[in-house]
């Protein structure tokens, strides 16, 4: 007698994922790149312009154009999720904002939704969040433990930049993931923030860990200068000494280190091959003659670019790196007593650089946007800029996301 088939077993259901905050999609690129089997139920942003460079994307997916504090918790309730992908604004904790925490009008979404979580009818079993450094040690932050630690969820806090992958962009971040309890993760999780990735073993860790944190300690740090000088300078205890363009051997020592560490990809491996038209990107004559000697100036053989931010194209101090196209200058002859030249004399010093911003394909490029991401057409210039420098890196997120389900 036969025996009866074994019944065929069932097939998961795919986790359903919410994406708050979803800008041009960052974190949906990324749970695509984490190889999770999952869907995106629903994006949700007040941000029109961004949610048309969305919808070009990923026609498919359903998007909310509206504020998260403006979803009621029968419309939580029906999306019935299982993972919350979110980066809320970060201009109440950056630096350079207004740093006003919780009585910031920007973060009422964010504390929406810890009164929202509590009473869902079914709690998600992830959350992932991501924001900038300075984050971790907000009121926003503490509330946030305090809501994940109520609810019963295991979690665990990062601070990481994409230079632990060797990408080299410094852009240091604050992630935590979350996992709703019995579910525990596949790390021994800690009450520190961790500024590696844990699977990482703990030799390389150390070291790229150091590295990371040497190229994010400061974002305006200016192009080097030849070894020679700088070993001179530095044997005679001379580490603050300028040499030109407001660098001093410190910086130099720092930047050489970078550029001579081979497990960092270069910048030329992230540009575009050949641009049609690369007049938009070059700067005004106006800008390099104010911001000459603050660029931060990075050729295709370099190893590091630091953050791009929102301002990128629009303003130059302190938004992110620019690009030296002319590979057969070096800066120093170009800067060596520069301050006594003048005006005319310092732009012709300076066209030998041959200096442009990155293109925004690049600055996608950089942050681990697929070939396939694109703008809308009618997306200006200044707007993909400003959208790029809101966004994240994918490749981070994307490994986190994997950490926090596996």
């Amino acid at each position: 007698m036969m025996e009866p088939d074994a019944p065929t077993p069932r097939p998961r259901p795919r986790p359903r994922v919410l994406e708050l905050y979803s800008g041009i999609g960052g974190m949906h690129y990324a749970l695509k790149e984490s190889c999770i089997a999952a869907e995106v139920v629903a994006a949700v942003d007040i941000n029109t312009v961004a949610n048309e460079v969305y919808k070009h994307n990923f026609p498919n997916t359903c998007i909310y154009p509206k504020t998260i504090e403006g979803m009621t918790m029968d419309e939580f309730n029906k999306l019935d999720f299982d993972m919350i992908l979110m980066s809320p604004p970060c201009q109440p904790f950056t630096r350079l904002g207004t740093q006003k925490d919780v009585l910031d009008s920007r973060i009422k979404s964010f504390l929406y939704i810890l009164d929202v979580l509590p009473s869902l009818t079914k709690r998600p079993k992830y959350i992932l969040l991501e924001n900038v450094k300075g984050f971790e040690t907000s009121v926003a932050r503490n509330k946030l433990i305090q809501t994940l630690e109520n609810c019963r969820y295991s979690y665990q806090e990062f601070l990481l930049s994409p230079t632990l992958l060797g990408i080299p962009n410094s852009r240091l971040r604050y992630f935590l993931i979350a996992k709703l309890q019995p579910g525990t993760f596949c790390i021994q999780t800690s009450n520190e923030v961790l500024k590696q990735f844990p699977d990482l073993d703990s030799m390389e860790a150390s070291y790229i860990s150091s590295f990371s944190q040497m190229l994010s300690a400061d974002d305006n740090n200016m192009e080097g200068i030849n070894a020679d000088c700088c070993a001179n300078e530095i044997k005679n205890g001379r580490d603050e000494t300028v040499l030109y363009k407001l660098e001093t051997i410190k910086h130099v020592k720092q930047k050489q280190s970078q550029d001579n560490n081979s497990s960092m990809q270069m910048i030329q491996g992230f540009l575009e091959e050949e641009l049609q038209d690369p007049s938009p990107y070059f700067i005004s004559t106006k800008s390099l003659l104010r911001y000459a000697l603050i660029l931060d100036i990075v050729g295709q053989t370099c190893r590091r670019s630091v953050c791009f931010t929102k301002g990128y194209g629009s303003y130059v101090e302190g938004t992110g790196s620019v690009l030296k196209t002319a590979s057969d200058v070096e800066l120093a002859s170009v800067f060596q007593s520069f301050e006594t030249l003048s005006e005319d004399e310092k732009l012709t010093q300076l066209a030998k650089l041959k200096l442009r911003y990155f293109t925004p394909r690049e600055v996608a490029n950089l942050h681990g946007f697929p070939p396939e991401f694109s703008f809308p057409e009618k997306i200006s210039l200044k707007q993909r800029y400003r959208l790029l420098g809101n966004s994240l890196n994918i490749h981070v997120v994307a490994k986190l996301i994997k950490l926090m389900v596996e």
